[in-house]
């Protein structure tokens, strides 16, 4: 129960600072009152991809997002090997404020497309494919 809790607070703290980041950050909508239905439905402006989800697939992204705002040493919040986000109540997204910007999600993808994404993470086909399995348009 402490877990699932945990989780709730750690999602309700994440549209408190998103909200905050669209009215006082960045200071585009001040006035900005949605309800729950308005927030369930995206009517804001701006998005915020989480890694593992439809728009932004490859979780290894994480490892990425890690070093480059020193989020451990920061947080203390740390990756595990799976990538998994320890303690559990963590969330992780890139927000994005561009009034166009919209979510959408990563169709399947070819073996051409994987092996062209690993030689630019400078990784392997088969850790591509290890993390990209759920959309694979090919069997490995």
């Amino acid at each position: 129960m402490v877990k699932a809790l945990a989780d709730r607070l750690a999602e309700a703290l994440t549209e408190k600072l998103h909200q905050d980041m669209r009215r006082e950050m960045w200071g585009f909508a001040p006035n900005e009152s949605l309800d729950t239905q308005d927030l369930l439905s995206i009517k804001y402006q701006g998005i915020r991809p989480a890694p593992g989800y439809p728009s932004q697939p490859d979780h290894a992204e994480k490892t990425t997002m890690w070093k480059l705002g020193n989020i451990t040493e920061a947080t203390g919040i740390e990756l595990t090997d799976s990538l998994m986000m320890h303690p559990g109540a963590s969330v992780c997204a890139l927000v994005f404020a561009h009034p166009k910007s919209s979510y959408f999600a990563v169709g399947k993808v070819t073996n051409e497309q994987i092996v062209d994404y690993a030689a630019r993470k400078g990784t392997t086909v088969d850790a591509v494919e290890t993390w990209l399995r759920p959309i694979l348009s090919y069997d490995v």
